[in-house]
């Protein structure tokens, strides 16, 4: 096959896939504005209709990361994007730091903690430990994390969604029935136990709470970029 028609197939393979995958998360970003079940989350509707059309076309899974591997490169600069509302409320977080670095710190031990202990009590492989190691980690940090210490990214990936969501969704419940009244509570448990998928919750309580989440992220991802691997080489 000539070099030509590889860099079309590869081009066509990016377009179809790319497009299928933007196609149903806008389509199920409009199902979830109109309904607000966490089961109607776009990280739940588009990976599941994605997955199924793969198994359906007997497609191969790295063919679809191939095509969609640009996706993942803009998940970078996205991170940075949370910086903005942290840099609006900076006075917030200026007069908390002490009680959000307490509640950071705490919430990583805990995330490496849980997420270990679940690997153990399921009786995974090593591998497979790693892999779920930094599932509380957003999605760039958590993957970077899994290569380094031994994981599989794409593992890891599957791990850190159904964290974000279930965590989301939990999150709420939480907030319904704990006694939290203050932005900085609100936010801080949606930010820590949930990642990104936590932010965009925070965000849809308030702007404050969104703030907050989006910091205790970035701070939990950074601290546990660095705790995951030291965690693991421990235990391992």
């Amino acid at each position: 096959m000539s070099q030509d028609m590889l860099e079309s197939d590869e081009l066509l393979t990016i377009l179809i896939w790319s497009a299928i995958t933007i196609a149903f998360y806008v389509f199920s970003k409009v199902l979830y504005r109109r309904w607000s079940y966490w089961w109607l989350s776009p990280l739940v509707v588009a990976p599941v209709v994605v997955i199924a059309i793969i198994l359906s076309v007997g497609a191969d899974y790295r063919e679809y990361l191939q095509g969609t591997r640009w996706l993942l490169v803009l998940l970078g600069p996205t991170m940075v994007a949370f910086a903005v509302p942290v840099f609006e409320r900076r006075e917030l977080i200026r007069r908390h730091w002490a009680a959000l670095s307490l509640g950071v710190a705490l919430g990583s031990v805990t995330a490496l903690a849980t997420a270990w202990g679940l690997a153990v009590l399921l009786g995974l492989s090593d591998v497979l430990r790693t892999s779920m190691l930094p599932r509380s980690m957003s999605m760039p940090f958590a993957m970077e994390v899994s290569s380094d210490i031994g994981g599989f990214p794409e593992i890891t990936a599957i791990f850190v969604v159904l964290t974000g969501v279930l965590g989301a969704a939990l999150g709420q419940i939480m907030l319904h029935w704990l006694p939290l009244r203050s932005a900085l509570a609100r936010g801080a448990l949606l930010g820590i136990g949930a990642h990104a998928a936590g932010v965009v919750k925070a965000h849809e309580i308030g702007s404050e709470e969104g703030s907050v989440a989006g910091l205790v992220m970035i701070l939990v991802g950074m601290i546990n970029v660095i705790g995951g691997g030291v965690f693991a080489l421990g235990l391992l």
